[in-house]
């Protein structure tokens, strides 16, 4: 019976006939032969009644045996007792360290309806659903289908930054100085100061007070670096963002601050009017636009997607990878099948080794762009790579479109030309299973923007982040024979 009955639902069930019946625990314990005590357990839920005596109770309460024993509790302040003992009974509410709490006729049914909705909304650690990481990557599956859906072109940001740069001295063409990013700021009530000391975990601080915008000195980041740094901070401000109140609110700011930055620096008029040089001599180039306005190639391709798709009528696709092609950063609208997990996530996915993002780095000179097309299971497609290795994170930025489109990019031309169909870049099943059970390698430490390790997919993986088939090469080449 015990795996049957709630033994709590079962006791309230009791006291709310007895009470139905206005009789008191010696009047039904005289009916039912059984000691006060004895049914003062019972109620409270701490003792299993036999058989029998369930009998005598429903006879004594005038119900049927099925109304005692049903398994729904007999009214809302029943419930509400039951859910408050149970939640006195979970570890995470022990771990809190309170007096146990009996709820009483002294406690209020407002009370514990309060008591009760509050343990309620604290998160279950083994809820899947319930954990940031997961609710980080769905925020980040999410923005980007609404980044594809608007061809990553936020019209709104650029007429704000459009406006903004009309205040200013800017010429009209060319990189923005140091002098155009103060008088920016300026526009928007702010001043700049370089500060000694600032915090290792702040690219800049700003007073909102004094409305300054603190950043680090001259020779700790370069002007460059420091641009960008500013008019991210001068983003928030512009298009009126508040403290965030979740992962997802966070990830669109900084999404939208970074358009900021990316529009004041490499502003849309100057930029199209480039670009669309460049596309009538099929020789579009990222290369072109970072030198013109003195950006990142990084930024430069970003910024190539804002405009490409709204202006040349070019779909693109972008991805930044680390040397082992987990990706890190990733946008399409040019239906290239980028790896992902159930969610649709892609940051943490790990790209094929025959993609131009991986195979750039086996290239004799990293420095030079590396083009490439590449034949997977969803089509064929070319792309640009550039290697940026001059920090302790090297990472590859890649831009690309369909093969047939690549006649309007300078490399467009090129005869390399990989097949990446999973058909033939699957491992070879005797090296997996020469190895599979005898391999114990130690991933190395990796950060990612949504996930400390790429996860697995497929079976489930004991070295999450490992490149298992790389493995299982290198054993193969230090152990041939085994």
């Amino acid at each position: 019976m015990a795996d049957e009955l709630d033994l709590g639902v079962l006791g309230h069930r009791i006291r709310h006939y007895r009470k139905k019946q206005k009789l008191t625990l010696a009047e039904l314990g005289a009916k039912v032969d059984k000691p006060v005590p004895y049914l003062s357990q019972l109620e409270n839920g701490r003792i299993e009644p036999k058989i029998g005596l369930l009998n005598s109770l429903s006879d004594a309460l005038d119900v049927s045996v099925a109304d005692i024993v049903d398994s729904t509790p007999p009214n809302r302040r029943a419930e509400l007792e039951l859910e408050l003992e149970r939640a006195q009974a979970d570890p995470r509410y022990q771990a809190l360290g309170l007096p146990h709490l009996k709820p009483n006729a002294k406690l209020g049914d407002e009370v514990l309806e309060h008591l009760v909705a509050l343990w309620q909304t604290m998160p279950n650690s083994s809820d899947r659903a319930l954990r940031a990481e997961d609710k980080a990557r769905a925020a980040n599956a999410e923005l980007r289908e609404e980044m594809r859906s608007r061809n990553n072109y936020f019209k709104d940001i650029e007429t704000i930054v459009s406006d903004a740069i009309d205040q200013i001295d800017y010429p009209g063409s060319g990189p923005l100085s140091e002098r155009h990013i103060t008088e920016l700021a300026s526009h928007f009530g702010f001043k700049l100061e370089r500060a000694m000391g600032m915090p290792s975990s702040a690219r800049s601080v700003t007073d909102q007070r004094n409305r300054i915008i603190y950043i680090p000195l001259r020779e700790e980041v370069e002007l460059r670096a420091a641009r960008s740094v500013v008019l991210q901070t001068l983003g928030h401000y512009a298009l009126d963002h508040s403290a965030t109140k979740d992962f997802g609110d966070y990830l669109r700011q900084r999404v939208e601050s970074n358009y900021f930055a990316a529009a004041a620096l490499i502003p849309e008029k100057p930029a199209v009017e480039l670009l669309s040089r460049l596309h009538e001599q099929n020789d579009v180039s990222i290369e072109d636009l970072k030198e013109a306005f003195y950006v990142s190639y990084e930024m430069a391709a970003h910024r190539f997607t804002n405009l490409a798709t709204e202006h040349l009528g070019l779909p693109v696709h972008f991805l930044r990878c680390n040397p082992d092609g987990v990706v890190s950063k990733a946008y399409e609208n040019d239906g290239i099948d980028y790896p992902a997990d159930a969610d649709g996530t892609v940051e943490g996915m790990r790209v094929s080794r025959h993609w131009g993002v991986r195979q750039a780095w086996q290239a004799s000179k990293s420095f030079m762009l590396h083009y490439q097309h590449t034949t997977t299971d969803g089509g064929d497609w070319w792309c640009a790579t550039y290697i940026e290795d001059a920090s302790s994170n090297p990472y590859a930025v890649s831009i690309g479109t369909t093969s047939e489109l690549a006649k309007h990019f300078r490399g467009g031309d090129t005869i390399r030309k990989l097949d990446a169909r999973s058909s033939r870049t699957a491992p070879d099943p005797d090296l997996v299973a020469r190895w599979e059970d005898v391999a114990w390698p130690s991933a190395a430490q990796r950060s990612h923007v949504l996930t400390a390790l790429p996860p697995s997919s497929g079976k489930f993986s004991p070295f999450p982040g490992v490149d298992l088939v790389d493995v299982y090469r290198f054993l193969d080449r230090q152990r041939p024979n085994s």
